[in-house]
């Protein structure tokens, strides 16, 4: 079935409805990270829309609110998870430190990955941010559940050790 206009017509007559819905969000977007989810939104809803079930204008901006939200719920739980295990594994940090903010989480999440190896990270990201078992981690990266336990111990290590980043 042929569309009768292109996506790059569909985006130019659109694009502001990401921008409105980012706006409606109250979302700070700097990296333009909403912005690019909205517009894959957008491209989802071109590919999917279906003219007999209502207007182009209201599926837009069905999918792209719904796509944003989702985006920010995956950011949000992120950012708790990374809170909650500092809160758990630092008891290093001063009593005088202010809680980490949804901002800091990004650079706070550069900094983790700079300290720890490859594998220490792998652990890491799968069983503190993603919530994954050690034996999925394990079968995933096809080594047995003691390695897993290796990198989670020596990355704990590195990350109690490590005053400088835990008092950004």
């Amino acid at each position: 079935m042929s569309k009768p206009y292109t996506f790059e017509e569909i985006y130019e007559q659109n694009k502001r409805r990401i921008h409105y819905h980012i706006h409606k969000l109250n979302l700070h977007d700097p990296h333009k990270e909403y912005y690019q989810e909205g517009l894959i939104a957008m491209w989802q809803a071109y590919e999917k829309y279906n003219p007999d079930k209502g207007p182009m204008a209201t599926y837009f901006n069905y999918t792209i609110r719904n796509k944003l939200i989702d985006m920010l719920r995956k950011q949000t739980n992120e950012s708790m998870k990374i809170t909650t295990y500092l809160q758990q594994q630092a008891p290093l940090l001063p009593k005088t430190t202010a809680p980490i903010t949804y901002n800091e989480v990004p650079q706070l999440l550069n900094e983790i990955k700079s300290i720890l190896t490859e594998k220490q990270w792998k652990w890491f990201y799968h069983a503190v941010l993603m919530e994954m078992p050690l034996k999925e981690i394990a079968k995933q990266e096809n080594v047995n559940i003691e390695a897993v336990k290796s990198w989670a111990k020596q990355a704990r290590k590195k990350l109690r050790g490590t005053h400088d980043f835990l008092l950004m």
